[in-house]
C-alpha cells in the first residue's frame, strides 16, 4: 500500500487534486508550505517516487531536499532526512508523542535517519517545523 493517495506516474495531480484528497487536514498542509515558503525561499517541484509512495511536493535547494510532503486520503504524509548531529539535536526537543515515536522508532542510516510522519493535529505540524530548523536555519528572516 502507498503512503500517498496518487500513485499514477502518467497523472501528476493538482492542487486542487491534492486539496480534494487531504480533505481536512488543507489547513495543515497550508500552514507548512507558507511556513517554508516564508522561511526558506525554496524550489518547489512535484516528484513521482514510485508506485509504494507516490506523487510528492518537494522542498529544495540545490540537489539537497529540505522535505517531501506526500499527500494521502484525509491526511499527508512529512518526509525528513536528518543526518547523524541532526537527529542528535531532535532528541533535544520538546516533542509530542507521534513524532517522538518516528524519531526514536527510525532507523539510522550512514546517509541520515528518514523519517515519514503522518501529520494528524497541530502539534505534529509544530513538531515538523522544528525538525525543519534543526535541519536547516531560515534564510528569511522570521516575521
Amino acid at each position: 500500500m502507498s503512503i500517498g493517495a496518487f500513485v499514477s506516474k502518467e497523472r501528476q495531480p493538482t492542487i486542487e487534486g491534492i486539496f480534494t484528497a487531504i480533505g481536512s487536514k488543507r489547513l495543515l498542509w497550508e500552514n507548512l508550505t507558507r511556513f517554508i515558503a516564508d522561511n526558506y525561499g525554496i524550489k518547489v517541484d512535484f516528484m513521482f517516487y514510485g508506485k509504494n509512495y507516490g506523487w510528492a511536493l518537494r522542498f529544495r535547494r540545490g540537489s539537497k531536499t529540505l522535505l517531501s510532503m506526500y499527500p494521502g486520503t484525509e491526511s499527508f504524509v512529512v518526509q525528513i532526512v536528518l543526518g547523524q548531529i541532526e537527529a542528535e539535536k531532535a532528541f533535544d526537543l520538546d516533542l509530542g508523542k507521534n513524532v517522538r515515536r518516528h524519531l526514536e522508532n527510525t532507523h539510522q542510516f550512514h546517509d541520515g535517519r528518514w523519517l515519514f510522519i503522518k501529520i494528524e493535529s497541530e502539534q505534529d505540524l509544530n513538531d515538523v517545523k522544528k525538525l525543519l530548523l534543526v535541519k536547516s536555519r531560515p534564510v528569511k528572516e522570521e516575521k
